[in-house]
């Protein structure tokens, strides 16, 4: 057992079974247990605060959570680029109030999803905010599924929400999960 960690740490775990074990089901029902509880927002509001991109951000946050691309800043940022590059393709496009259409696409929609990708896999690297399923949010919102102010918005606080669920959940698995961003390695603490 590693010194001074807590019988259910994360680490010590790690110590006492195999590792593909412990990341696993750390990963597995952390993941279930973000969900769930945006699914319950979800129900309880009658607003979509579950959408696709999420479920790979829980992953990111579980799985790898000192990567850069799990940290809140990443997240965070990477999303919000995402959901405003989404809607600024939309406005260019003409198609802000369009519905959306998944089984006739037309070249307003094409170019819609092409300059949404494309603006927030260029504006990512510019805000240091790399964070691959800010790649799906776009395209969520590109292709019209979620475009009014309202749930651009709700989209936000979703991201936010699993972010501090990421937080709370990380630390209190005795990981150095940082408060906004990964930092470097000679860095005092985050804290």
């Amino acid at each position: 057992m590693t010194r001074g960690a807590k019988p259910y740490h994360l680490e010590s775990l790690e110590d006492r079974y195999p590792t593909w074990v412990v990341r696993s089901l750390y990963t597995g029902v952390n993941s279930f247990i973000s969900i769930f509880l945006m699914a319950i927002i979800a129900y309880n509001t009658d607003a979509p605060f579950v959408f696709p991109s999420l479920g790979p951000t829980a992953f990111l946050l579980f799985y790898t959570p000192l990567a850069a691309a799990s940290s809140p800043h990443n997240a965070l940022v990477g999303h919000l680029i995402g959901v405003l590059a989404g809607w600024f393709s939309l406005a260019v496009t003409g198609l802000l109030a369009v519905p959306p259409d998944l089984e006739k696409i037309d070249w307003q929609r094409i170019l819609a999803c092409a300059i949404a990708l494309g603006l927030t896999c260029g504006l990512m690297p510019v805000f240091q905010a790399a964070h691959p399923p800010a790649g799906a949010t776009t395209l969520i919102v590109s292709l019209g599924l979620l475009r009014t102010p309202d749930h651009l918005l709700i989209m936000m606080v979703a991201v936010f929400v699993i972010v501090l669920q990421g937080f709370v959940i990380n630390r209190a698995a005795g990981l150095p999960y940082p408060t906004w961003r990964k930092r470097a390695k000679n860095a005092p603490p985050d804290d």
